[in-house]
């Protein structure tokens, strides 16, 4: 049977995992042995991604471990990290300096990074290689709350347009859009038309599709598997794609995609988010950094003023906690409560005016 999109991902993962744990000291291995099966491939090597950055730290801005190798790190050393080095490496993720690049964390890159940090002190106190857990004695950074961005109607209407028909491209623009104009238009109808992620939509392969139904099969974020359903705005769009796709000659290893890149590879992520950013820019100018997710929280935002039914949201969305979803349209709940507010009145006599 041939490798599905996400085993070979997960291998791929894998793979990138062990060469970065090369780079780092052996109890590094311990500790992503230990959570192999309480995680996902991409959880350990976002893990193992945020050790070596604090690790760098260490060795590049504290005195103490100047004269120390990365791999060569052992259970004393790491009992000598305190509270107030894992504050200053929270400091130093404000702006720092890789590949002569100035990188900054906001707060959510921040939270992740010590999240990263805590489960491996975690680990080591639980394992007895320290006898004290200074990433305990550190505060989550506050998340601050943003507003969810999400494309109007006529904002997705002008995207959409945007694709089909070329407004405003110039001449190469419009002649590259020749050649991706029904594949782009799918994947965005798609995006807005389910609510799918980015790394679930590159891995739909074209025998997943299913137009009796109306549904495909999705290997959900976690490996689980799930049907989503489309309605016929979509089923047209895709079908027209499709028919396009049939007649294209993908390269060994990716006859199954169902989009793809104009390598004739199955399409990246990568170049699905530049996609993305590409026409939203175009469809809403003063909406900076549209994402694929931005599109999902378009989904998420019209299916729940249309249904009012946060668990269907959850559901459809793929959440695996409804308090996820409930955080994200809270606010969107409280404006309806609102509404609801004002639009009774105890004393109408009164709110007219006496004469």
């Amino acid at each position: 049977m041939p490798e599905t999109y996400a085993q070979q991902r997960a291998r791929e993962l894998q793979a990138l995992t062990r060469e970065a744990l090369q780079e780092l000291p052996g109890v590094c291995f311990d500790f992503v042995a230990a959570i192999d099966s309480t995680t996902q491939p991409l959880t350990r090597y976002a893990y193992v991604c945020d050790l070596k950055l604090f690790f760098n730290f260490l060795t590049a801005e504290l005195p103490k471990f100047a004269d120390k190798q990365i791999v060569d790190f052992d259970a004393d050393d790491l009992a000598r990290v305190t509270s107030r080095d894992i504050h200053m490496y929270l400091d130093y993720l404000n702006l720092y300096i890789k590949d002569d690049v100035e990188i900054t964390n906001a707060d959510l890159g921040k939270m992740r990074k010590l999240a990263s940090l805590r489960s491996f002190y975690k680990f080591l106190y639980k394992n007895g290689y320290i006898d004290a857990d200074p990433a305990a004695l550190v505060d989550m950074p506050k998340r601050r709350q943003k507003p969810i961005i999400r494309l109007e109607i006529d904002e997705m209407a002008r995207m959409l347009d945007y694709v089909e028909t070329g407004e405003k491209m110039d001449e190469r623009q419009r002649k590259y859009n020749e050649h991706t104009r029904q594949r782009d238009l799918a994947i965005l109808t798609l995006f807005l038309g389910t609510g799918i992620r980015v790394s679930e939509l590159v891995g739909i392969n074209i025998d997943d599709i299913d137009f009796s139904i109306n549904g495909f099969l999705v290997t959900r974020k976690g490996g689980s598997q799930a049907i989503l359903y489309f309605p016929d705005e979509v089923a047209s769009v895709l079908k027209d794609y499709i028919k396009l796709r049939r007649e294209l000659t993908p390269l060994p290893g990716h006859e199954d995609a169902l989009f793809l890149s104009l390598q004739n590879k199955r399409i990246s992520v990568r170049a699905v988010q530049q996609m993305v950013k590409k026409y939203a820019s175009q469809a809403a100018p003063l909406k900076k950094h549209l994402s694929p997710h931005k599109l999902r929280s378009t989904f998420g935002t019209n299916l729940y003023h249309e249904t009012g039914d946060i668990y269907l949201v959850a559901d459809v969305l793929g959440h695996s906690d409804v308090n996820t979803t409930r955080r994200h349209y809270a606010a969107m709940s409280d404006d309806r409560r609102r509404r609801a507010a004002s639009a009774v009145h105890l004393r109408e006599e009164k709110l007219k005016g006496e004469s």
